[in-house]
Order: structure tokens, then C-alpha cells, then sequence
């Protein structure tokens, strides 16, 4: 865990320090964001409640306007109907420098709806389909909505994939995940958590002498989705969060400005930490990013911080997914079977684990999700597809209409001891990456090339902070080149991934 007492002595002991010193002490002090402390949470255990204390509509409101939706497309000749009707309330409030800069609410509603026109010759395999959307949740704003999806139907071209799903495909037994936690809490409530996480951080060091600010967010919502087909199904979700981002210098006025974050999201706000753990591991982020250096192009094994290693994981997503395979715009095509990992890696996309962000008994079809390894032993065994992208491939859909669920990268070789002071140790001399900038992906060719900020490390230490390199090579080497995992795992957003050391890549320098 987050050695708090040692920051609040290095923060608050009075000894006269100066900056070169502090800052290497920080350095050596850097931890995984693992083990920020979680013990203590920011609100006290929170009971599961009923989404009707933040929602305007329960759930049985937002069934029957479905039906309404179903039943008038019915009557006005369409073949199919799928109809999602959503609702969702929140707050943000952002504090700056103790101030609040902005408090914002939130209540949205929305309802999609698709209709489906089949030429019965074709025995409903060639279809036109049409889609239309309203916020107004009046009788005849229905009306219109489905009349308008009709309408774009009836001049759209026909297409034999694009038909909803089969019967058997549909998930009829939803399970909760445990998705959805009220957090009653008002403007003047987060505008102290979020004075609390600023604190924290500028109170670190006389070297952090500005704010981006913190924000503190609580988001409650709900949806339902239902078809012709007999489908319907829904649950409410939450999403809450903390962020804070100090602003470091090595002097006043200086050049060698540096600014870094960190925050928590969760679906229940009793698992979020105390906003001055927060704030003081941001606070440690920031300070060892001052007095940054600049690099000779050099070939080099790079560490990949456990935040970033989970966007390894999101261009993998990218690569498989059905859009880009059967648009043959993928480096991945057709690579069902294939080794693109060490015999060590396993991905596993996982749709039940409660509480996780990316968990759902059904997709955004409706059709049932599933547990399964989409990389097994470093060979890819699945793509994710949904309905429409599977008939394109002439293959089945594996329930991820919507993307991934909870995507989550294994090493058969990782210990429970790899944690990050290890991964150091088995980087050796290299770079750890702690920010990447840029969109510098090619998904056709699986050219990688970004702008990166992060630390040389020396024999399995720390050396110094760098800045202004680029760091190159191509998704299929850098796949390949995985050579480990660490135990520091981390979740962000539906992906879930420790530190992630490749053996080799390109760093552009000075």
C-alpha cells in the first residue's frame, strides 16, 4: 500500500530539503497505483437502493413505453422492431485552486428506435432497416419516431446481414452484477471531496504550486431494450469518480512546468479511496516528472505503466472486432488460430464479474454474453462480433454487439510477487512509459508510433524522468515481444492489466 505516513513526514516534518533532494526521494518512493490504500473509503458502506430516488421513470415505465414503441410499428406494417429507451441523472462538480469552477446536472432520456422492412421472397433474409431517435417521451413523439424509422427504411438498400438475431441467440434468464449503487450526495458534499483531494496534493511540497483542478462525479442511469422477437430486457448501472491534477514546478516561473492526474471510478462509492489518497499519489506523479530529460534515439525493452498497458489491450479489441475484420481493415485479418502472443499470454473477455464496468448478462442485441478466452496460450481463438459483423464473416456472433466486456491480460508466468518494483527489476535498463500522446496507431498495418513521457531506469532503478521521445515499432512485434506481466493490476474502465514489459522497441530522441 501507499506508504502515507512516509509522504505526510516528507510532506509536513519542517526539515529544510532541497528540491533536487525531495525530488529524488520521491522517485525512489514511487509506487504501482495498485496499491494506493483502499481500506479506507471516501463514504461509509452504501446499501443497494432503488434507481427511483435519482430516475424521473421506473423500470416498468420505461417497459411499457417500449411497448408502446413495438406495438405501433407492428401496426404500420413493419417487419421488426428493436427499441432501447435510456435514462440517466448526475452531478459533476469541478473545484480549482479551493474554488468551485463549475457544478453541472444532468438528466437525459433518450429512445432509439431501429424498424426492419423484409422482402418475404427472400424469407426475411434480405432487409431494409431504419433508425430514428427522440428525447420526448410523449404518445405521439413515439409515433413520429417509429414513422420516421419506417420512412428511412423503405428507401435504405437491402442488406442479408442485417436482420435481427435468432431466436435461440436472445438471453431469456438475465443475471445482476451488482451494477448500480446510489450516491446521495449534493453539490456543497463534492465540492468538499474534491477541496479535499486539491489539498492533499498541493499540501505535498512547496514544488507543486498550481491546479488543474479535481472533479468529483455521480452518475445514476437505467435502460431497457426490447424487439419483436419477444425480447426485453434492462437493469440500472452507476458510475462514480474522483480525479485531481496538480500542476509542479522546480521554481517559480520556471520553463520546467509539469502537470500529471490520477483518479478512482467505481460503481459503488464506498469502494472509492479517501480523496487525499488521491491527491497525494497524483501529487507523487507529478513531483518525479520535474527536471525531465530528453534521450538519444536508441533501441530499448520498454515498460508499459499498468494505465497504459491496458490501451495494449484496446488496440487488440480494435484489430478482432468484427467492423474492422470484415472491412478487411485490420493487421489481424483472418487470424483466427494464429500466434500473435507469447505461449505465456491469455486474454480473457469476462461479462460476470460483479461490479465491473463492462459486465452484462446480454449485449446491445440482447444476445447472450459469455466467458471465454479470446487468446489462449498466445494464439487468438475469438473475434468479437455482433450479429451483423459475424454474416459478414460467415460466422457466429460471440455476444459483444457493443465491444468488449471485461477484457483482462495473463501471463502464465506472472507470480504474485511481480508487482511493480519487480517488473523494474526485470526491465533492467530501459524506459518505463508512465503518458503516451498522440492517435499514432495504423490498425491496417499495425504501425505504432507516440509521443511518450516516462523514466529512464538503470539496473532495475529509477534514473530520471524523460520527455519529448517517441516511442515506435509495430502492434505484431510488440504483441510478441510481451515478455511479462506483472501482479500490479489495474482497471480501467472494462480493461484490466498489470505493468506490461516488451522486449524491445524503437525510442526517437534528440
Amino acid at each position: 500500500m501507499i506508504m502515507l505516513s512516509a509522504w505526510l513526514h516528507l510532506a509536513f516534518n519542517g526539515a529544510v530539503r532541497t528540491a533536487a533532494m525531495f525530488i529524488n526521494q520521491v522517485r525512489k518512493k514511487r509506487i504501482s497505483p495498485s496499491e494506493l490504500p483502499r481500506r479506507d473509503s471516501i463514504v461509509s458502506k452504501v446499501p443497494r437502493s432503488k434507481p427511483s430516488q435519482h430516475l424521473a421513470y421506473s423500470s416498468d415505465q420505461l417497459k411499457q413505453l417500449a411497448q408502446d414503441v413495438l406495438g405501433h410499428a407492428r401496426k404500420i406494417g413493419a417487419s421488426d422492431c428493436t427499441v432501447e429507451i435510456s435514462e440517466g441523472s448526475g452531478l459533476n462538480v469541478n473545484v480549482r485552486k479551493a474554488q468551485v469552477e463549475t457544478i453541472e446536472q444532468n438528466r437525459d432520456k433518450g429512445i432509439g428506435v431501429t424498424v426492419y422492412l423484409a422482402d418475404p421472397f427472400f424469407k426475411n433474409k434480405k432487409v431494409r432497416r431504419g433508425n430514428a431517435s427522440t428525447s420526448d417521451f410523449s404518445a405521439q413523439a413515439l409515433k413520429d419516431t417509429v414513422e420516421a424509422a419506417y420512412n428511412i427504411a423503405r428507401f435504405t438498400a437491402e442488406d442479408d446481414s442485417a436482420a435481427l438475431p435468432e431466436d435461440e441467440w436472445y438471453q431469456r434468464r438475465p443475471r445482476d452484477f451488482d451494477l448500480y449503487y446510489s450516491w446521495d450526495i449534493d453539490a456543497e458534499a463534492a465540492m468538499r471531496i474534491g477541496q479535499r483531494a486539491e489539498a492533499a496534493a498541493m499540501a505535498m511540497s512547496p514544488l507543486i504550486r498550481n491546479s488543474d483542478g479535481a472533479s468529483v462525479s455521480a452518475q445514476h442511469n437505467h435502460f431497457i431494450m426490447a424487439n419483436s422477437r419477444g425480447f426485453m430486457g434492462g437493469y440500472p448501472y452507476s458510475h462514480h469518480s474522483i480525479s485531481v491534477a496538480p500542476i509542479a514546478s522546480p521554481k517559480r516561473g520556471s520553463d520546467g512546468m509539469q502537470r500529471d492526474y490520477w483518479y478512482a471510478s467505481m460503481r459503488n462509492p464506498a469502494d472509492l479511496p479517501k480523496p487525499e489518497a488521491i491527491g497525494l499519489y497524483a501529487a507523487q506523479r507529478v513531483l518525479a516528472r520535474l527536471n525531465a530529460r530528453k534521450l538519444s534515439t536508441r533501441q530499448a525493452p520498454v515498460l508499459f505503466d499498468a494505465p497504459l498497458a491496458t490501451g495494449l489491450l484496446g488496440a487488440l479489441t480494435q484489430a478482432i472486432s468484427g467492423g474492422s475484420l470484415y472491412r478487411k481493415s485490420s493487421f489481424l485479418v483472418d487470424s483466427i488460430g494464429q500466434s500473435i502472443f507469447g505461449k505465456h499470454i491469455d486474454v480473457i473477455d469476462d461479462p460476470f464479474v460483479l461490479k465491473g464496468m463492462g459486465s452484462a448478462s446480454f449485449d446491445d442485441e440482447g444476445v447472450k454474453t459469455q466467458k471465454r478466452k479470446v487468446v489462449d496460450a498466445g494464439v487468438v481463438r475469438g473475434y468479437f462480433l455482433s450479429t451483423y459483423s459475424a454474416r459478414k464473416l460467415g460466422m457466429e456472433t460471440t455476444g459483444n454487439a457493443g465491444g468488449s466486456h471485461n477484457l483482462s491480460i495473463r501471463s502464465r508466468l506472472t507470480r504474485p510477487d511481480d508487482n511493480f518494483k519487480t517488473m523494474l527489476k526485470k526491465l533492467g535498463t530501459g524506459l518505463l512509459v508512465t503518458e503516451l500522446m498522440g492517435q499514432g496507431v495504423n490498425y491496417i498495418t499495425g504501425d505504432y508510433s507516440r509521443g511518450a513521457t516516462g523514466f529512464w531506469v538503470e539496473n532495475g532503478t529509477i534514473a530520471y524522468p524523460v520527455e519529448e521521445i517517441t516511442i515506435a515499432g509495430n502492434l505484431r512485434d510488440m504483441f510478441r515481444q510481451i515478455v511479462a506481466v506483472g501482479s500490479d493490476t489495474l482497471v480501467r474502465g472494462n480493461k484490466e492489466s498489470g505493468s506490461i514489459l516488451i522486449e524491445n522497441m524503437t525510442i526517437a530522441g534528440s
